[in-house]
């Protein structure tokens, strides 16, 4: 019996040995590792790969539009000429700004010298201006920013009553533009005595209603009501539940308003003009102007090269505070959070 399973088994193997052989002798094309068949594979999927599948055109994968490109391109230097003026002519001396081209530089360079200048000209009276505007923004955009951010979250997620009315006195207040406040302001803080002091810029930039106005609609979008309400069951007290849960939420709004008072009260010019007299007390916009005003009085000097390199001063915490407050602009925070 054994002998007889063997005999067969041998007999099986010994056929397809032979089928294989046969196969390969007559097709060597087909021969697994032939080079025949290694060069037929690759010819065939050359074309596939050259071939790349190419995305259908939709909103989010527009087809590119040469003249929007052409319109974007003149924005940009539209923007960015002003400040290359401004950096180039911050290199020349108050003769470089009359003698050469306005966007080219001088054959010799003053800037770190106007920089120093720029600091010590006057007893330093720059360094006291620019003191004075970071004072204004710190307590004036910070508190618009902290009210503006309490006011919104409460008006999103609270209901109580008169809340209708607030919306339209919020909206009114938008649509007036702060020149027609100017002169009411300096009559009332006239009276109580608070003109020529930096009180006088930092409570009216205290009220922002742009401000209370995005932070209510980014509040009532960005925070889910079951968030809060989860965190209610669970024992969370209001204030907890605001600062642990709603304050990270709100960080993309918060920082945007921030910015938006910052830049309005740093380059606040007519508010301090109108309520302060005493040069000590100057922002920047002010001194700027100021010493633009030298050159025009008999017996003022001349000092457009401070007053550039100064300009080139003033901006660059500006742009230094989008830089490092660009990452708190996360959205979809909660996405996830609350199951529909």
């Amino acid at each position: 019996m054994t002998t007889s399973l063997a005999k067969t088994g041998s007999t099986t193997g010994s056929t397809r040995a032979s089928g294989t052989s046969s196969r390969t002798a007559s097709d060597p094309a087909s021969a697994p590792g032939s080079a025949s068949a290694t060069a037929s594979g690759t010819a065939s999927a050359a074309p596939a790969a050259g071939r790349r599948k190419r995305l259908p055109r939709t909103p989010l994968n527009p087809r590119p539009s040469i003249p929007l490109t052409v319109v974007t391109g003149l924005v940009l230097v539209y923007t960015l000429l002003p400040l290359a003026w401004l950096v180039i002519n911050a290199t020349k001396d108050q003769n470089g700004l009359l003698d050469s081209f306005g966007l080219w530089f001088a054959d010799d360079t003053h800037f770190w010298d106007n920089i120093s200048r720029t600091l010590t000209y006057d007893d330093g009276v720059f360094v006291r201006w620019l003191l004075n505007t970071l004072l204004y923004v710190a307590a004036g955009a910070g508190g618009a920013t902290v009210l503006a951010v309490l006011g919104g979250y409460a008006l999103a997620k609270y209901a109580f009553p008169g809340r209708r009315a607030v919306f339209a006195v919020v909206l009114g207040a938008v649509a007036v533009p702060g020149t027609a406040l100017a002169v009411p302001t300096f009559l009332m803080f006239s009276n109580m005595g608070l003109t020529n002091t930096p009180w006088a810029v930092i409570i009216p930039s205290l009220i922002s209603p742009f401000g209370l106005y995005l932070m209510w609609v980014f509040a009532a979008e960005a925070v889910p009501t079951e968030l809060l309400e989860a965190a209610r069951i669970d024992g969370s007290g209001e204030l907890r539940t605001f600062f642990t849960i709603a304050l990270p939420l709100l960080m993309p709004g918060t920082v945007t308003v921030l910015l938006f008072s910052m830049v309005a009260t740093w380059n606040n010019y007519f508010l301090p003009l109108i309520m302060i007299k005493d040069p000590d007390w100057y922002p920047l916009t002010l001194g700027l102007n100021a010493w633009n005003a030298q050159a025009q009085t008999a017996g003022g000097e001349a000092v457009f090269d401070l007053i550039i390199t100064g300009s080139l001063l003033t901006i660059v915490p500006i742009v230094a505070v989008f830089l490092l407050l660009q990452r708190f602009w996360q959205s979809g925070l909660a996405a996830g959070s609350v199951k529909e």
